[in-house]
């Protein structure tokens, strides 16, 4: 009986207009909140998720920048490769080591080339080739290399198209000794070396460390002269903090590694703001609610004070108030968790056709957040409905 006379009161006292108004700005704003902290789930995921990581990018060689003021002194100091390892945004330091000495290679009359190189060595943790095939030591038969995969296409694809000369696949060139001829103070001395792999990480013929060491002690025509490019291990090569301190420390490394720094400011920049929208929707949301719960009350006070005269207690109107009000803020939850869901999946299928792999299903973030707004949204209504039942 209560109820029905309540539902009554309720009904003629609520306005139509306000009370949609609330509904639909709840909406939007919910919408927005939870679209920015989904949005916000699948860009870490993008950038640090297990399927995330790339092995090339996240490995950069570092070299100073050539002007006309330094060119000929761009060695790094041991004062900059320490700063580097102190940066949060670097997780490991490598020194390449370059070659003091003169080296020519030439590959026979399966792969007819001659010419004069320089080889480079990095520890062993920055380099994907491992096995028996990089093993190296004095005793050795060949001297196992590792060249970069863009030099076999530029063979491929432009020196042996234009001599007319057959083109190698990875095996067949591994397959080859190539005789390398190293200019030493006391003579020319020469060995074998055999590709042990190809690499895109570093744009150069490397060898192992072992050799270099030895090589270098035993053949140098020249001084040691410090280290001149570093590779470095980022667990993310497109953060901004570390372009600008490359920038600001007058460093440079490859560019297209790290072109998706602005990229990932410009996302970061409107998650931000779709966020910062969201929230100051959902706080005019929640004023309007506020309004359309006290003008109702307000509009039905002396009906409501006759119906506590008559014996009804303020709990049983407050409990009923929160029945009328607050299950449409549950559905409307409901509602934009499932619009995101759907939207989730079908982002998640057009990603994976890029090769970018995103969860199909909401973040967990995400409904902890709708969670947490419909938890602020109950206590806005109690807090609201015992306000005007106490002044009533």
């Amino acid at each position: 009986m209560l109820n029905t006379l309540l539902k009554k009161i309720i009904k003629t006292g609520a306005g139509r207009f306000r009370y949609l108004l609330a509904m639909v700005g709840l909406t939007v704003a919910l919408l927005l909140i939870l679209a920015a902290i989904q949005l916000q789930s699948n860009y870490w995921q993008l950038l640090h998720g297990n399927n995330a990581q790339d092995s090339i990018a996240n490995f950069l060689v570092i070299n100073k920048v050539v002007t006309n003021q330094n060119a000929g002194n761009t060695n790094l100091s041991d004062e900059d490769i320490q700063n580097l390892k102190q940066q949060p945004f670097i997780q490991g330091v490598g020194v390449v080591t370059p070659s003091r000495f003169k080296v020519a290679a030439s590959g026979g009359s399966a792969m007819p080339f001659y010419t004069d190189m320089f080889f480079e060595s990095v520890p062993d943790a920055f380099l994907d080739i491992t096995g028996e095939n990089w093993k190296w030591d004095d005793k050795s038969q060949y001297i196992p290399i590792v060249i970069p995969n863009q030099f076999l296409d530029m063979y491929n694809f432009g020196f042996a198209k234009s001599q007319n000369l057959p083109q190698l696949s990875h095996e067949l060139v591994k397959s080859i000794p190539i005789r390398i001829d190293i200019q030493t103070p006391t003579g020319q001395r020469s060995f074998y070396a055999k590709v042990a792999g190809f690499s895109d990480r570093i744009s150069s013929i490397l060898v192992p460390q072992a050799f270099m060491e030895w090589a270098n002690k035993n053949f140098a025509t020249e001084p040691p002269k410090g280290a001149s490019r570093v590779i470095i291990r980022t667990d993310d090569p497109s953060n901004p903090q570390l372009i600008d301190y490359l920038e600001s420390h007058h460093l440079t490394t490859d560019m297209e590694k790290t072109r998706f720094s602005k990229y990932r400011q410009i996302v970061g920049f409107v998650v931000q703001v779709s966020g910062f929208t969201g929230l100051a929707m959902f706080l005019f949301a929640l004023l309007i609610f506020s309004l359309f719960i006290e003008l109702t009350i307000a509009s039905c006070r002396e009906e409501i004070r006759l119906l506590v005269t008559l014996g009804a207690s303020p709990r049983q109107l407050r409990k009923f108030l929160m029945k009328t009000f607050y299950p449409a803020n549950i559905i409307i939850a409901l509602v934009v968790l499932a619009i995101l869901s759907a939207l989730q999946w079908l982002l998640s299928g057009l990603l994976a056709r890029e090769s970018m792999v995103i969860s199909p299903i909401l973040s967990l973030y995400t409904i902890a957040g709708a969670v947490i707004v419909l938890a602020i949204l109950w206590w806005v209504h109690v807090r609201t409905i015992k306000k005007q039942i106490a002044g009533t």
